[in-house]
């Protein structure tokens, strides 16, 4: 593979540019297997860039840069390409493993079921985590929560979803799903003005976004493959006395235009209302991360410095990975003192696609940090 096609951070890749993508895709091009997967919106299903089936229109793809991350959204692996078996290398316990996912999504694989086939749970467990970036129960709930939220997300009446989705029953689907959010899925459809936080789920050039509001104002915006997703949610349902469910908002729909906006280059700054519940400490740094400029950044002692304790830089660095509403809220545009990128709960690659896009050139030893391309 060209080494020029691949931008490694740490153990992350950077995004392809979708055009490249696309090409790669039509041209069936075995080279960018493992660099991305295309959703399918018109079947539901994810593929690698060598599948064989007929190409979709370009409409109607979306690009992920892992096999988790499809999942997540609501994909599920393509039966001709088989994104998850990664190619010959993959063991054959672990091909047959997931066909007997595939088989049947809703089945419960205990680790005393993997023991019964000969395998090792912890074995399993690491092979999962290595390839895709998550457990195998991770794999399995992501399979059957992404299949039932897309349903959900479609419209489709709680009753069909909970049985045609494998849930034996509407406790077993509630209790999955207050997991994730903290309120049963058919909170979605409340009357219009119920006290809830809405759920939708947005697509963009760095992957999906789950992005909650009240009525009155946004008050999520996380990556769902993020490690703190269910604490994020579980915060913000604590803080805010409200259940969450999907559901549509007005306020998200502005939020999807401006995103829009934003990764087309023409949007610096977002014009919405905000809801951040936090400590004294929390809100003083999302409030100077917000006064960051578009095209800026700010190391973590200096962003101490400005909420008025200085040598905190520990504890910004830690209000900061608890910030709730990525992008707007911009915790991507904090590095590190030598100039690197520092962290990012949504994963570095983001964070350097995100400051590429603001036209950030990260610094180099001679560099001061933030200075633009």
């Amino acid at each position: 593979m060209a080494p020029q096609l691949r931008h490694r951070i740490d153990k992350d890749t950077a995004p392809l540019r979708r055009d490249e993508m696309l090409a790669a895709l039509r041209r069936r091009d075995r080279s960018y297997d493992g660099l991305f997967y295309a959703g399918v919106t018109t079947t539901g299903v994810f593929c690698l860039p060598s599948c064989p089936a007929r190409d979709p229109r370009p409409e109607h793809i979306e690009f992920y840069a892992t096999a988790r991350e499809a999942l997540v959204a609501g994909f599920r692996p393509c039966k001709r390409c088989r994104p998850l078996e990664s190619g010959d290398d993959s063991p054959a316990w672990a091909k047959s493993l997931i066909a007997r996912v595939e088989a049947d999504p809703a089945a419960r694989i205990s680790d005393a079921d993997l023991r019964a086939a000969g395998l090792d749970p912890a074995a399993v467990r690491r092979w999962f985590k290595k390839t895709h970036g998550m457990t195998f129960q991770a794999y399995c709930r992501a399979r059957r929560l992404g299949d039932a939220f897309a349903a959900l997300r479609s419209g489709r009446a709680i009753d069909e979803v909970v049985f045609d989705h494998g849930w034996g029953s509407h406790s077993g689907f509630r209790s999955a799903f207050g997991k994730l959010a903290g309120a049963a899925p058919g909170a979605a459809q409340a009357a219009p003005g119920a006290a809830l936080v809405r759920l939708e789920w947005l697509e963009t050039p760095v992957g999906p976004l789950v992005a909650g509001a009240t009525d009155d104002a946004l008050c999520l915006l996380e990556y769902p493959d993020r490690r703190m997703m269910e604490r994020q949610l579980e915060t913000l349902r604590r803080r805010l006395g409200r259940p969450l469910a999907p559901g549509r908002s007005p306020i998200i729909e502005r939020l999807r235009t401006q995103l829009g906006e934003y990764f087309e280059g023409r949007r610096r700054t977002f014009d919405l209302p905000l809801d951040y519940p936090g400590s004294s400490f929390q809100r003083r740094v999302w409030d100077a991360l917000l006064r960051i400029p578009y095209g800026e950044t700010r190391t973590y002692a200096a962003l101490a410095r400005e909420t008025g304790a200085p040598g905190a830089a520990r504890a910004v660095g830690a209000a900061n990975g608890a910030n709730r509403i990525a992008i707007v809220i911009p915790c991507h545009r904090v590095v590190g003192a030598d100039g690197g990128l520092g962290g990012y709960g949504g994963g570095l690659w983001r964070k350097l696609r995100l400051l590429e896009l603001e036209g950030v050139r990260l610094a180099g030893p001679d560099d001061a940090p933030g200075s633009r391309v």
